[in-house]
């Protein structure tokens, strides 16, 4: 398996599914359990790591195309500018 720090988003929720669908089919033995409830939480916090990520990617990229979208603030055209 990848490390977890190079999975993808997806790949990353995929193996967290089927952690939760293994545990929940009663597939599991006692033994696995705990090694398997600590991987869903490293990947928990992964997806919230990258979630968090995208979010500040998002707002940095909105808030510059906003800023693009101001008019500079100048003279307008009825005043003069002096």
């Amino acid at each position: 398996m990848q490390e977890r720090n190079e999975l993808s988003y997806a790949q990353a929720a995929a193996r967290l599914d089927e952690i939760l669908e293994r545990i929940e089919r009663g597939e599991v033995d006692i033994d696995e359990l705990s090694q398997l409830v600590a991987e869903a939480a490293d990947l928990v916090t992964l997806l919230r790591k990258k979630i968090t990520a995208a979010e500040m990617q998002i707002k940095t990229i909105t808030e510059r195309l906003e800023r693009e979208e101001t008019p500079p603030e100048g003279p307008k055209e009825d005043e003069v500018p002096f």
